[in-house]
């Protein structure tokens, strides 16, 4: 096999090379505006290359959007300084029970492709004494998500995040997600999704494992 159909086979495949995202050393040593100015010309060049005419109205903002969305909005999670901040605070009212936040939701990239993900992401934790404001699990999920992604490495950061914040391994995630790489293209199955999971401390216990699956099965519609 060349080198070109083992990577096309890494990418069909949804492989990740590592469980980090996969960024180079003078990755921020360019500012925003000069990234979105440098993404706009690589922009302009493919759809030109693809025949689009870039005089006609619909066409002339296209490039300059793109970079901006690129460096601002869909990966913008890349950027360390971008971080949420995830204020922790003494557990004074003692809940001992597991905390579970559901159906909050995932929107990243597919680092093969560059076509989105689309889902929801389920959180557990079992205080150790520290809590964290629900809003905070969502802004750490879409800051990961703001990124070129696999699922399987989402997920993992998630928790990783999480554990850190809280100084506890009793962490959980599911997430179930549709790719547009395969809804859309390739095998075009427009009905599949994809769901991983990551199981920290208490949650490798089965019974502990099973109640955090039971709660975000619960139909919570309002």
């Amino acid at each position: 096999m060349n080198n070109e159909n083992f990577l096309d086979e890494i990418g069909d495949n949804h492989l990740a090379s590592s469980a980090q995202n996969p960024l180079r050393s003078d990755a921020f040593d360019l500012t925003d505006d000069q990234k979105i100015e440098s993404i706009k010309k690589d922009v302009e060049s493919i759809l030109i290359t693809l025949g689009m005419d870039l005089t006609d109205d619909s066409l002339k903002g296209t490039p300059n959007r793109v970079a901006k969305m690129f460096v601002k909005e869909i990966f913008g999670g890349l950027h360390p300084d971008k971080k949420p901040g995830a204020s922790t605070f003494d557990n004074h009212y003692k809940y001992g029970e597991m905390l579970v936040e559901k159906n909050i939701t995932v929107y990243s990239t597919c680092e093969h492709h560059l076509l989105p993900i689309i889902g929801r992401a389920h959180i557990g934790y079992i205080s150790s004494g520290r809590v964290v404001g629900l809003s905070k699990m969502n802004r750490i999920v879409d800051y990961f998500a703001k990124r070129p992604q696999v699922q399987e490495r989402l997920t993992m950061q998630i928790v990783q995040e999480l554990q850190k914040v809280l100084n506890t391994q009793d962490v959980a995630c599911v997430i179930d997600a549709k790719h547009l790489c395969v809804n859309s293209r390739g095998i075009r199955d427009i009905e599949s999704s994809t769901v991983t999971s990551e199981f920290g401390g208490k949650f490798k216990d089965e019974a502990t494992r099973r109640e955090f699956l039971d709660y975000i099965k619960f139909d919570t519609s309002f």
